[in-house]
């Protein structure tokens, strides 16, 4: 019989309906999430523990401070990456660089070179800068204005972000921390302790392994993101590079001027002098960013679009605030006061930052279901409704932790009154280890900030992506990470906050913001959609369809 002949694939449906570069830019994103969050996940252990253990003995509060910076460096970048990419390279040549960035920053760090650890991390954060942003602003240029699978195209997107980043800790678990792999060293005459080193390495190799595939599947992406958006006008275009380079050159003389004024005594550039200025900066950043977008809109609908952002943008900050805290505060709490036996299994302390991606999975389809059916009754909550949901959940993950109050209080009085405590989980006197607490309250905290998540993440990531003129795309989404990196900003001081104050004070501290933060989004949710409804009809705030789900810029 005859074989049946085929007609060439349709390449603007040929992943799951989709264009084929998504196929691309799925397993580009899934490489690069794996390779931020491998080494993320155990970061802040490496940087606490004892040099006699391999670490840099770092304090909590340097430690934070140190995580605050790197993690809001990471997407505060991602301001002039998209901007760059924008007006000089293109959103494609962006992506390469980074990737090359991310790939190079972790290889330093996997160097036995103390002097290599910071460089390494500000790579990694330039990298990033120009990938993240960038990435998710091809995906959306895949699709036509009026293509419904829009949504649907980031949903999967999401889920690339969410393989490599539940991948990531498994980095953690096995190399950095897995007693396995610590014998496997001392067999073959390595220092055990060099375990963190090649934990390092794994996400350099990933990345690379990223940047092939992104390689080969070049073509497949079509004319997304290829060419930038130079002005038609010379002298904007002129004005442009000279802002490139005013740029440029105010960062570097801002870090120059620093080394110089710490080295002569001028002006010391302690700890919290640095946090508290970077602080200061982020604070001024976003608001010069919103004013920069209102005074150049062209007219009243993409000034309408700039006030629907803003509650987005401040949502977005207190979210990641409190959510990031996985990665400092809560990974501390694993390490020192949670039970290693889980399901009869000794779980090290990074394996706390694996079931947020277990429960995206478990409850992405039930979301779906769930906004299919409220769109269809017409009763699907507005974008910022459900920001304010979200945080509401936010809280509700930290009130499942006020229980162990009592025994943290106590189990922390073995450890030292400065702040500095010891790496070692069996460094704490036996007397306490009746005090540590059941794994299931972090596991149920990660519940619930997952379904926070579900809540926020995606929902502001495509609204932004919804809301942005085609001639700022990279821009404003490059906004949206500025309010991730507030909130990463806010997540890594926390660290100090909560070994100065305990965890008791940090806690009901975390939980009252939220619930805070939830019922100013509630009160002016209908207030934005009536100013956008009553200037301008043909502008609505979107709303998330019941495909969208996070990643981690999201479990970003």
């Amino acid at each position: 019989m005859a074989k049946k002949a085929t007609g060439p694939v349709d390449q603007n449906r040929a992943f799951f309906g989709h264009p084929a570069g998504l196929k691309t830019l799925f397993f580009t994103e899934m490489w690069e999430r794996l390779s931020y969050y491998g080494a993320r996940t155990f970061l802040f252990l490496y940087m606490t523990a004892e040099v006699s253990h391999g670490g840099r003995g770092m304090s909590d509060g340097g430690a934070g401070l140190v995580m605050a910076l790197y993690m809001s460096s990471v997407y505060l970048l991602s301001l002039p990456g998209g901007w760059i990419a924008d007006r000089f390279i293109g959103q494609r040549r962006a992506v390469t660089w980074g990737g090359v960035g991310i790939a190079l920053g972790n290889a330093l760090l996997a160097l036995p070179i103390d002097g290599a650890f910071y460089p390494g991390l500000a790579i990694i954060a330039i990298g990033t800068g120009l990938l993240k942003p960038n990435i998710s602003t091809i995906v959306g240029q895949l699709y036509g204005a009026e293509d419904n699978r829009r949504s649907a195209g980031f949903t999967i997107y999401y889920m690339g972000i969410n393989i490599g980043a539940g991948l990531a800790p498994l980095v953690g678990m096995v190399f950095a921390q897995g007693e396995t792999f610590k014998g496997f060293l001392a067999d073959h005459g390595m220092d055990p302790n060099l375990c963190w080193k090649f934990a390092f390495a794994i996400p350099a190799i990933g990345m690379v392994f990223g940047l092939i595939q992104y390689a080969l599947g070049y073509k497949k992406i079509g004319d997304a993101g290829l060419q930038p958006t130079i002005p038609s006008d010379p002298k904007k275009a002129a004005k442009d590079r000279t802002m490139l380079g005013v740029v440029i050159g105010g960062m570097a003389a801002l870090v120059g001027g620093g080394i110089l004024l710490n080295a002569t005594g001028i002006l010391p550039m302690s700890e919290d002098f640095v946090g508290n200025v970077f602080g200061v900066g982020l604070l001024i950043a976003a608001v010069g960013i919103f004013i920069g977008f209102y005074k150049t809109a062209r007219d009243q609908g993409e000034r309408a679009r700039v006030t629907a952002m803003i509650p987005l943008f401040i949502g977005g900050i207190a979210f990641f605030g409190v959510f990031e805290q996985a990665s400092t505060t809560l990974s501390a709490f694993a390490e020192r006061l949670v039970h290693r036996d889980f399901l009869g299994v000794s779980t090290p302390a990074s394996f706390y930052q694996f079931p947020n991606a277990i429960f995206i999975v478990l409850l992405a389809t039930p979301f779906a279901i769930m906004w299919a059916k409220l769109a269809k009754a017409n009763k699907e909550p507005s974008s910022v409704n459900k920001f304010g949901i979200g945080m509401v959940f936010v809280a509700i993950s930290f009130i499942v932790l006020l229980p162990t109050v009592s025994s943290v209080s106590e189990l922390t009085s073995y450890y030292d009154t400065a702040g500095k405590v010891p790496f070692a989980y069996d460094a704490v006197s036996a007397a306490g280890e009746h005090l540590r607490v059941s794994p299931w309250f972090l596991i149920t905290l990660y519940f619930f900030s997952t379904i926070a998540e579900l809540f926020i993440s995606p929902v502001g990531l495509s609204s932004m992506s919804k809301l942005a003129p085609q001639r700022l795309a990279g821009m404003v989404m490059g906004t949206w990470f500025l309010a991730t990196a507030i909130g990463n900003y806010l997540a890594g001081r926390a660290a100090g906050f909560s070994a100065s104050r305990g965890y008791s004070f940090l806690f009901n501290t975390l939980i009252i913001t939220s619930l805070i933060i939830a019922a100013a989004l509630f009160a002016v949710a209908p207030m934005i959609r009536k100013i956008m409804a009553a200037k301008h009809t043909d502008v609505v705030l979107p709303k998330a369809t019941a495909t969208e789900k996070p990643g981690p810029d999201s479990a970003l």
